[in-house]
């Protein structure tokens, strides 16, 4: 859940939740309330009638003794003036907040209460004739009352006035727990939909949080071998999945470091190594030369030969190392034009075949690909990778002279054309053929003077010919020989209709 959403939900709960929970806890009180109001005062009605309309609650509860008084007046007034039966009635009017007044021609003849400062000090005149009770609220500085007045004459002539006096400062038990319970009740709905409100929160929020922060700790100290574990679809998921990313990237930067390192010093190692043996032939030639070894014409030509030869691997080892620096920052110089097949491939060939020829190697060439065949490449970087692929095929040459030979075939298929570099050398074994394009991988580990090599030459072919937007692979079987397979998209021109 989006936070904005959890954030506008929180805030319909914390409105709407109390405001239900306490409509419902009212209406289940004022059932039980009322029930406990009918039996005890007689009342009918709401809770909430009575605690908006306090006078005719205070009415209602004397109904019945009203009534009563109506009754005993029209069948036998004699009892209102006999004090035992006013004070039964009195008593039970007591258990109602209320007192009973007789007044006789103008004089009270029977009072209820204990002390005078609750009666009214103004009380309604005698009416004759009167067929219904008369109520009124009576209030000064000392009493607030309700007071219900029936008048009648006695049978002597007597004008009588009977009053229910009930005091209005008074409020019934119940409601006062009415109130007080259902004001404890609404604060403790609030409380606890606020404490689930928070506890929601703070496990939405509060919770992720803390794995960020044991996580930055972690990373802090350097430890990136733990993963933050993405639960959530809102926000801060999405701030946990960057983090993780972030984290996932510094330890790829962390590893991807450690292995350039490590193949910086590979590379130092091999090329190390590897200019060893020129330099150490040149230096005893040289030395030959020095030293009077040399003392005819022909051996001095051959002792010059060599140096110079020697000096050609010391270049293509240089070369071979600016390009892996070139490769490793991705700034390899492309020179990227239209180049025709056949007339490249048959340079390539032509040039290829002088150099073969002299170390008594056979080479053939086959061009399947029609005249006007064209494609977009660097030709001195596409010559690079003929090359590293032919002197690879050279230096693990095993046959005698006279059987080794590399075979060349250029083939049409479809959008690309392919080349096959095919010889018979000692072949590269199943397990070893995977890897032959890594950088530094040797399948010959013995690193003997005759194959020698960095390490990065099928490397530097593969991120050439992915460069072009090619690829290449390799078959091979022991002791038979190698194929070197790679394909070039071809150059097709874009019409507008």
């Amino acid at each position: 859940m989006k936070l904005k959403s959890r954030l506008l939900m929180a805030f319909c709960i914390i409105i709407f939740v109390p405001l239900v929970l306490a409509g419902a806890l009212f209406f289940g009180m004022n059932r039980l309330q009322m029930k406990e109001f009918a039996k005890t005062y007689g009342l009918e009605g709401s809770t909430y009638y009575f605690l908006t309309s306090s006078l005719q609650m205070l009415s209602q509860m004397t109904e019945s003794n009203i009534k009563e008084i109506k009754n005993v007046i029209l069948n036998n007034p004699e009892l209102l003036e006999q004090e035992s039966y006013l004070t039964e009635m009195n008593e039970d009017l007591a258990d109602k907040y209320s007192f009973l007044l007789v007044r006789k021609d103008g004089a009270l003849a029977y009072v209820g209460c204990e002390t005078k400062e609750l009666i009214p000090e103004k009380m309604p005149d005698f009416v004759l004739g009167s067929k219904d009770s008369f109520s009124m609220m009576y209030v000064d500085s000392k009493t607030e009352a309700l007071v219900r007045k029936v008048d009648y004459e006695s049978p002597a002539g007597a004008h009588m006035s009977v009053f229910v006096v009930t005091r209005g400062t008074e409020l019934i038990p119940e409601v006062k727990t009415l109130v007080w319970d259902f004001t404890f009740s609404v604060m403790l709905i609030l409380l606890l939909t606020a404490l689930l409100l928070v506890l929601w929160i703070y496990q939405g929020i509060i919770t992720p949080i803390r794995k960020l922060q044991a996580a930055a700790q972690n990373i802090k100290e350097g430890n990136l071998d733990f993963k933050i574990e993405v639960e959530r679809a809102d926000e801060i998921g999405e701030l946990t999945r960057n983090f993780e990313e972030m984290r996932q990237r510094l330890k790829d930067n962390a590893e991807e470091k450690i292995n350039s390192e490590k193949e910086n010093r590979i590379l130092i190692s091999n090329i190390s190594h590897d200019l060893k043996t020129p330099i150490t032939a040149i230096k005893g030639y040289v030395e030959g030369i020095i030293d009077g070894v040399a003392d005819t014409p022909e051996k001095i030509d051959k002792y010059i030969r060599t140096i110079y030869n020697k000096a050609n691997e010391l270049n293509l080892l240089i070369n071979e190392l600016t390009l892996y620096s070139n490769i490793d920052t991705n700034r390899i110089p492309y020179n990227f034009n239209k180049i025709n097949v056949t007339d490249y491939f048959n340079d390539c060939v032509e040039e290829l075949g002088m150099d073969l020829e002299s170390k008594n190697i056979a080479l053939s060439y086959f061009n399947f690909v029609e005249g006007n065949v064209l494609i977009i490449a660097d030709p001195e970087q596409l010559k690079r990778v003929i090359n590293n692929i032919v002197g690879n095929s050279i230096k693990y040459m095993d046959k005698e002279k006279s059987r080794c030979f590399v075979n060349i075939r250029v083939k049409d298929v479809g959008d690309f054309i392919q080349v096959e570099i095919e010889d018979n050398g000692k072949g590269i074994a199943a397990g070893d053929l995977p890897y032959v394009f890594d950088r530094f991988y040797r399948a010959d580990s013995s690193r003997n003077s005759s194959t020698g090599g960095s390490g990065i030459g099928l490397s530097i072919v593969k991120k050439i010919i992915e460069d072009h937007g090619g690829k290449i692979w390799a078959t091979s079987k022991e002791a038979t020989g190698t194929i070197m397979y790679f394909v070039i998209r071809k150059y097709q021109e874009v019409t507008n209709e």
